[in-house]
C-alpha cells in the first residue's frame, strides 16, 4: 500500500481544513433546502434552517452504505498520486470557489468545487495520468443529469398533483401542501446531508488512507470521521447561506406551497437515486432543475430564464475555476507545508 509521511499536526491541519469546506458547504447549499419553504410562507427562515441542519445530521443513521465517500475518496484520483499536498490544494481550490460565489449570492456546486479542486491538483503533481476517467465521467455526466433528472421529477410531480386536485379549490390545495411542504423539505434535507457529508469523508478517508492510517480494502473510515462530518455539514446548514436563498426561492420562479413541495420532493427523489448509486451529484443542481421543472411545467414564461441561464454559466466554470486555483495552492503547499 502507498503511504506518505505526513507529520500529525499536518493530517490534523487538513483534517481541520476538510471540515471546514464541510461546513461551508452546509453554510452554502443551506438555501438549496430551504428556499422553497421559506418562499412559499410555510416556514420562517429560522424555524426552516433548524429543520434542514437537524435532518442533514438525521441522515448518517439513514445512508448507511458510503458509497459516495468511497466514489470521492477512491474513484476520482488515483490513490498513488494522493498526498498532504493534493488534498490541500483541492480543499483550497473548493473552498475559495465557494466563497467566491456565496458573495455574489451564486447558487453553485460545492461537489463540482471540490471535484474540480482534486483534478486541478492531482494534475499539477503528475498530470492526467492521475485521474481515473471513469469516476469523473460519472460525475460530469451527471452535472448534465441531474438538473434534468429534478426537472423531470418536478414537473411530473406538478402534473400529478394537478390532475389529483384537478377539482379542489385553490385554497384547500394551498392549505394542504402548507403542510406536505414540512415533509417534503424534511426528504430533500436528508437526501443533501446524505450525498454531500461523504464527499468530505472521501476526502478525510483518502488523505488517512495516503498517511498509512487507513487500507483501500476498507469498507468504511473510522467512525469519528462520519459523525464530524455529518455534523459539520449540519452546523454550516444551521447558520444558513442567506445571500443565496433569494435567487433560489423567489428569482428563478415564484412558487406555492403545492410547487414548493413538488420541487422538493423531485430533488429529494433524485439524491436519494444518486446517493444509492454513489454518485457525488449537486445538490443546487438539483433543486434548481427541479424548480425549473415546476415552473416550466406551469407555463413557459413562469420561469425566468436569464437568471437561470446565469446559474448555468457558474455551473460551467465550477471545475475549472476551482482546479485553477487548486493547482495553483497545490504548488504553494508543496513549497510550505
Amino acid at each position: 500500500m502507498h503511504t506518505v509521511q505526513i507529520s500529525l499536526h499536518i493530517l490534523a491541519l487538513l483534517i481541520v481544513l476538510a471540515l471546514l469546506f464541510d461546513f461551508m458547504n452546509g453554510f452554502h447549499d443551506a438555501a438549496n433546502a430551504i428556499a422553497t419553504v421559506v418562499s412559499t410562507g410555510v416556514l420562517r427562515p429560522q424555524t426552516a434552517v433548524a429543520m434542514a441542519a437537524f435532518f442533514n445530521l438525521a441522515a448518517v443513521f439513514v445512508f448507511h452504505q458510503l458509497h459516495v465517500a468511497a466514489s470521492v475518496g477512491k474513484g476520482t484520483i488515483e490513490p498513488a498520486v494522493v498526498d498532504h499536498y493534493v488534498v490541500f490544494g483541492a480543499l483550497i481550490g473548493a473552498i475559495f470557489w465557494n466563497l467566491v460565489t456565496w458573495y455574489y449570492g451564486i447558487p453553485s456546486s460545492s461537489s463540482h468545487a471540490l471535484i474540480g479542486g482534486l483534478v486541478g491538483s492531482a494534475v499539477a503533481k503528475a498530470g492526467t495520468g492521475a485521474l481515473i476517467s471513469s469516476g469523473l465521467l460519472k460525475t460530469i455526466l451527471f452535472i448534465v443529469l441531474s438538473p434534468l433528472l429534478g426537472l423531470i421529477f418536478g414537473s411530473l410531480m406538478m402534473l400529478v398533483v394537478s390532475w389529483i386536485f384537478f377539482r379542489s379549490t385553490p385554497r384547500k390545495i394551498d392549505g394542504w401542501f402548507r403542510r406536505l411542504q414540512l415533509l417534503s423539505a424534511s426528504m430533500y434535507s436528508l437526501g443533501h446531508g446524505g450525498n454531500d457529508a461523504q464527499k468530505t469523508i472521501g476526502i478525510i478517508w483518502m488523505l488517512l488512507i495516503a498517511a498509512g492510517y487507513s487500507s483501500t480494502t476498507a469498507e468504511a473510515p473510522p467512525m469519528w470521521v462520519i459523525i464530524s462530518c455529518y455534523c459539520a455539514i449540519s452546523l454550516g446548514t444551521l447558520f444558513g447561506g442567506w445571500r443565496i436563498v433569494k435567487t433560489m426561492g423567489q428569482k428563478i420562479t415564484k412558487l406555492k406551497p403545492v410547487g414548493g413541495f413538488c420541487a422538493e420532493t423531485g430533488g429529494a427523489i433524485t439524491l436519494f437515486i444518486a446517493t444509492a448509486l454513489g454518485i457525488p451529484v449537486s445538490t443546487t443542481h438539483t433543486i434548481t432543475g427541479a424548480i425549473v421543472g415546476v415552473g416550466a411545467s406551469q407555463k413557459m414564461s413562469a420561469v425566468r430564464w436569464g437568471v437561470a441561464s446565469n446559474i448555468v454559466w457558474a455551473w460551467i466554470f465550477t471545475i475549472p475555476a476551482s482546479a485553477f486555483v487548486a493547482a495553483i495552492a497545490w504548488w504553494v503547499g508543496v513549497r510550505i507545508l
